[in-house]
């Protein structure tokens, strides 16, 4: 493919995050862990796809519960949805703290005053190559990455009513050993093993779980690892480009909507062809 047919066309106002609302979630409650963006210095910083999810959200109808280990980064997502008239709430926890992730679930559900989706958007990488990674990076990564998910969703799995979905925001780093971070890679694979054992149970109650995995996203997190990996800016995308944390926004609201009613235990590539076409 030449450089030329990998030109990107214009973003869409979807991918900009310019439309408005469509009441997709009308009169949901929503749980986002990890909705905060994380702090740069740039001043044309784009968003990050917690916060992205969490104030599409609350525009497509949604209360939100707005969850992160860093309050202040939480706060700045529930202002930006107050200031479109949306309504939400800030949670501040640690998932690597088991007792933090059963107790910030009971707290959306008592805050929000219901809980009718969850998306799981937390993860950390630590470690370079086998070599460079030792066994405390290993763990760590594991308890953000998946044990979190596995405690979160065993905890909100019982308060979800029938039409209530679970989504688990993973990567292609899952399936492809591009991020060359083994614990981050593994983690990310073991993630979906889970989302399909979630999505078993909760089909006996009609709640479906289902995962998101995005390829390359324009975020801070995304910049921030350009800069220690400089080839990951370069890799030729299919489309042409990377992606805006809008665009996985849509596909998390996709799937807690009641227009993937019948999607449950599937995994939604958000990656511009990326894991399919090179």
């Amino acid at each position: 493919m030449s450089e030329a047919e990998r030109t990107p066309g214009p973003l869409s106002a979807e991918a900009e995050g310019l439309v408005a609302g469509r009441a997709r979630l009308r009169a949901r409650h929503v749980l986002v862990v990890g909705a905060g963006t994380r702090p740069s210095p740039d001043p044309e910083a784009p968003v990050g796809n917690g916060r992205a999810i969490s104030v599409l959200c609350a525009r497509e109808g949604a209360a939100v519960a707005c969850a992160d280990v860093d309050e202040a980064a939480a706060r700045e997502t529930l202002a930006r949805i107050e200031a479109e008239h949306g309504r939400g709430c800030v949670i501040a926890a640690d998932v690597a703290d088991v007792g933090a992730c059963e107790r910030l679930v009971a707290d959306a559900e008592r805050a929000l005053g219901a809980l009718d989706g969850v998306v799981l958007n937390v993860g950390i990488a630590a470690g370079a190559g086998l070599a460079g990674t030792d066994a405390e990076s290993w763990d760590r990564t594991f308890a953000v990455n998946l044990r979190a998910h596995f405690l979160v969703a065993r905890a909100a799995l019982p308060r979800l009513p029938a039409g209530g979905a679970i989504v688990f925001v993973g990567s292609i780093a899952g399936r492809l050993p591009g991020s060359r971070i083994p614990a981050y890679d593994a983690s990310k694979a073991g993630l979906e093993g889970l989302m399909r054992h979630v999505a078993a149970e909760g089909a006996r109650r009609g709640v479906r779980a289902n995962a998101l995995l995005p390829g390359l996203i324009d975020t801070p997190l995304g910049r921030l690892a350009s800069q220690g990996r400089p080839s990951r800016a370069r890799t030729p995308v299919p489309l042409g480009r990377q992606g805006t944390g809008w665009e996985v926004a849509y596909a998390a609201v996709f799937l807690l909507s009641g227009e993937a009613s019948y999607v449950t235990g599937q995994a939604l590539v958000v990656d511009g062809g990326l894991t399919a076409l090179r």
